[in-house]
């Protein structure tokens, strides 16, 4: 276990954490963008999200047995290569107007995404130290973070054309206005080639690429394993259970940024971006690096809880206040959730052994917390025309994660009557 051994798969590994954040991250652009093309509610836009995330549920346990088999870097090819199928998917999709078909070329990409974490999750925290490995997670994940910055600014400018306003499309003729929404909707088609592209030359590189396989404890003759074995581990059962708040609480943030923002602060979709990208986003790769700094001094557990109580006091501000203040405090959300994800996946898969493939698999399908929570607060938006009230859903969220922070983390042995 060399440093030289493990520095260069690290890097690699690490990239990976920025493809997927930046891919993640074109959403918030994506959602107001297909909302106004093809004139959606805000629960019909945020189906979005549920594309994308109804695939971690329905993938994950398929990659966990996919790398049970063949490995983590099987894995990542695998993940890498539909990543890129969902990319070029973009090009029909748009020429062919359907909303439907975005969707689809959405949950392709996600497909190749879930593969994707629930190998490169546990790979970046188990290649090394087992007691710097949430240090080692989140410090990959804060990489996620500067993707976080970088995909709303550059997606706001290439994807989110200025276009017509909603009085110059109501008008025009019927043909007219269709003529007018498809020339919108065709901006995704090149900025998604050129990430289909790049992804398939990382996917190229992975191919001929070495990495260290990290080997597992050892099955004993009669021992036990499994999915459901897996979850006899407590923390791991909580760390499932608090991921799917987590997922759901960020993707409401950052999704429905520019829809809260537009109306909280009343401000434009075009500078709703810029603060999407310079605001949230640089907060919560900030976020990132000053957390993984901190874990340094307080242990992730006791940091974890921190932040997750002042998220509930945060997401509470932000049903109430209006204005600048509002985007401030949604900023403020961001940058204290930032290492939840991190840390809940790496204090879930501590001293698990030969569960760890399954457990990952099983945090990883608890994101789906992202496809299901966004529409709950979309629905509350839609019900009292207020997105502002849709905070409560994070705010709930948040209280998930400090109870995961205060007590859920904690390791229990599991007993001969709890592994059946």
């Amino acid at each position: 276990m060399t440093k030289n051994k493990y520095l260069f798969p690290f890097i690699m590994i690490t990239s990976l954490f920025f493809m997927w954040g930046f891919v993640h991250n074109l959403d918030p652009i994506l959602i107001p963008h297909l909302k106004k093309s093809f004139s959606l509610s805000t629960l019909q836009a945020s189906l979005v999200d549920s594309a994308v995330f109804i695939a971690y549920f329905l993938m994950a346990l398929p990659a966990g047995f996919l790398m049970k088999k063949y490995g983590y870097k099987a894995g990542i090819i695998m993940g890498l290569i539909l990543f890129a199928i969902g990319s070029f998917l973009f090009i029909p999709a748009a020429n062919t107007q359907s909303y439907f078909f975005f969707l689809i070329a959405l949950f392709i990409i996600a497909c190749g995404l879930t593969i994707l974490e629930t190998a490169a999750n546990p790979y970046a925290s188990l290649l090394g130290p087992e007691e710097t490995s949430t240090f080692r997670l989140n410090f990959a994940q804060s990489f996620n973070g500067l993707a976080a910055t970088l995909a709303p600014i550059i997606g706001a400018k290439i994807i989110m054309t200025k276009g017509n306003t909603e009085e110059e499309l109501n008008a025009m003729t019927e043909s007219a206005r269709q003529i007018a929404l498809a020339s919108e909707a065709s901006s995704v088609k090149m900025p998604y080639f050129i990430l289909g592209s790049i992804i398939l030359v990382i996917a190229i590189i992975f191919v001929f690429l070495k990495l260290p396989e990290i080997k597992e404890t050892a099955q004993k003759k009669g021992e036990k394993t499994g999915i459901i074995h897996a979850l006899a581990h407590k923390h791991l059962s909580w760390a499932v259970i608090t991921q799917f708040f987590y997922v759901g609480a960020q993707v409401c943030v950052f999704s429905l940024f520019i829809l809260y923002a537009t109306k909280a602060a009343g401000i434009d979709e075009q500078e709703a971006a810029k603060y999407a990208g310079f605001g949230v986003g640089m907060a919560f790769m900030i976020g990132r690096f000053f957390g993984t700094f901190l874990m340094k001094f307080i242990a992730p557990p006791k940091l974890l809880s921190i932040y997750a109580a002042i998220c509930i006091l945060l997401s509470a501000a932000a049903m109430t206040v209006t204005g600048m203040i509002a985007i401030y405090v949604v900023i403020g959300i961001a940058f204290f959730m930032s290492i939840m994800f991190p840390s809940i996946f790496s204090l879930g898969i501590r001293e698990l052994g030969k569960d760890t493939k399954f457990g990952s698999s099983l945090i990883i399908m608890s994101i789906v917390g992202g496809a299901i929570l966004p529409l709950g607060m979309g629905h509350i938006a839609d019900l009292t025309h207020n997105i502002q009230l849709g905070y409560i859903v994070p705010l709930i969220c948040f209280i998930v994660v400090f109870l995961f922070g205060i007590k859920g983390h904690k390791v229990v042995p599991i007993t001969s009557g709890s592994s059946n």
